[in-house]
């Protein structure tokens, strides 16, 4: 495992645009401490500071970080599917496995690729989310610290989900434009779905149905927090609430699914004359 995931770092670090991207894909995380110190203005009458409304508080600050911090996996998706167009275009892909490498192994090493880079977002959300806990949040039992720490887990497996379909299209269409307009294509497709079902079938039915397709599974992992804030802020306003936990289904739904892009994409390129 180790020699395969050197061997991919190895190139990703020996591409200049793939290393400048990696790192807007860390740096970008931590953006979310500069929204834990927006300072708003109304109307000059008095300054509304995030920091200081209390959602920055154990346990909640679990979940506002890991929404946040995963609207920015599109940049590391760049990298996975230029990973497989640069194999292609540079005819690396073939003299990998001219020099021994397997099919499988191939594989194996964009995979353990994406596990390691989701591990180390995962690591660096959690390290600002604690900081930004203990410096705002009025509680320090750990108890509260630790609860509703199961976001970050759901936060490590929608970024390899994610990457993994990013790395079946790269394998699909080997270009990199084509592949992330696959990714734009797959979500209209899905949309298109559920506005069939919900007019053929009811709403409910047709939402349920819904998340079980790859993206909206991924996207339910970690649901909005906008309606939780609203109701930490209202108590009385009982008619927002929602169910915004981490169920283990979920998980286990983008957990197939990751499953299915990678056996997919090694089928691809078993079957595939190089």
């Amino acid at each position: 495992m180790l020699r395969l995931l050197n061997l991919e770092l190895q190139k990703l670090l020996l591409n200049r645009t793939s290393t400048v991207l990696i790192f807007i894909s860390f740096v970008l995380p931590f953006f979310v401490i500069l929204l834990s110190s927006f300072k708003i203005d109304v109307f000059g009458f008095f300054t509304l500071e995030l920091g200081e409304l209390g959602i920055f508080n154990f346990p909640l600050i679990w979940h506002i970080t890991t929404f946040f911090a995963s609207q920015f996996k599109f940049f590391f998706a760049i990298v996975v599917v230029s990973m497989i167009g640069n194999e292609y275009s540079n005819k690396t892909l073939k003299q990998n496995l001219i020099d021994g490498l397997s099919k499988k192994e191939f594989i194996l090493s964009k995979f353990y690729t994406i596990v390691f880079f989701s591990l180390i977002s995962t690591i660096l959300i959690t390290l600002i989310s604690f900081c930004i806990g203990l410096y705002y949040s009025s509680y320090n039992e750990v108890a509260i610290i630790l609860r509703e720490t199961n976001f970050l887990v759901a936060y490590f497996v929608k970024l390899t989900g994610f990457f993994s379909l990013c790395l079946f299209l790269g394998m699909l269409v080997k270009r990199s434009a084509f592949a992330l307009a696959f990714l734009f294509i797959l979500f209209i497709i899905e949309w298109i779905l559920f506005g069939l079902m919900a007019w053929k079938i009811n709403g409910d039915m047709a939402e349920k149905i819904q998340n079980f397709f790859p993206l909206k599974s991924m996207y339910k992992l970690i649901d909005q927090p906008f309606q939780r804030v609203v109701m930490t802020k209202f108590p009385d306003k009982a008619n927002l609430g929602y169910d915004y936990a981490v169920h283990w289904y979920e998980i286990a739904i983008v957990l197939v699914w990751t499953a299915i892009f990678i056996f997919l994409s090694y089928r691809l390129l078993k079957q595939r004359d190089l």
